[in-house]
């Protein structure tokens, strides 16, 4: 069975789907910007077969959404994200903030969001709920929520 090409969709969806569209993808931009840049750390906190997570981080490299720089003799390479990549993790954020509200139970969120801009903790949006300033991944400090696995 063929795999349908959203990338040549004429759609912003779609597009950004054939980019981050499969499951792996966005926990693996969510770990690299929360600081998990090798190859290990991210397959110790996704639990993903090494085959699967080097198809993603190739991908994910090809759409320069990340980039590979090697930290060592060997061939051993660290992830971070472009400017391309911290965009996406905006998208990711308001997912986030969707989740929360609609999927956290009484446990509440896992994560909890300061923003750099006042030093409160507010929900993830486009804009901050506490003091209105725009809220995009690079204005904010990742702590742990109430919900947050001990």
């Amino acid at each position: 069975m063929q795999r349908t090409d959203f990338g040549r969709m004429a759609c912003s969806i779609a597009r950004t789907l054939d980019v981050i569209g499969e499951p792996w993808s966005p926990l693996i931009l969510r770990d690299v910007w929360v600081g998990m840049s090798r190859f290990e750390q991210l397959q110790t906190d996704l639990g993903i077969s090494r085959k699967v997570l080097t198809e993603r981080l190739n991908h994910l490299v090809e759409q320069g959404v990340l980039d590979r720089r090697p930290y060592d003799r060997r061939p051993r390479y660290e992830y971070v994200l472009t400017e391309k990549g911290t965009e996406l993790v905006d998208v990711l954020m308001v997912m986030a903030g969707w989740g929360d509200r609609w999927l956290a139970g009484e446990a509440g969120p896992p994560v909890l969001y300061r923003h750099h801009a006042c030093g409160e903790i507010a929900r993830a949006d486009l804009r901050c709920a506490r003091c209105g300033e725009p809220m995009h991944a690079g204005d904010v400090d990742v702590l742990p929520g109430p919900g947050a696995a001990g």
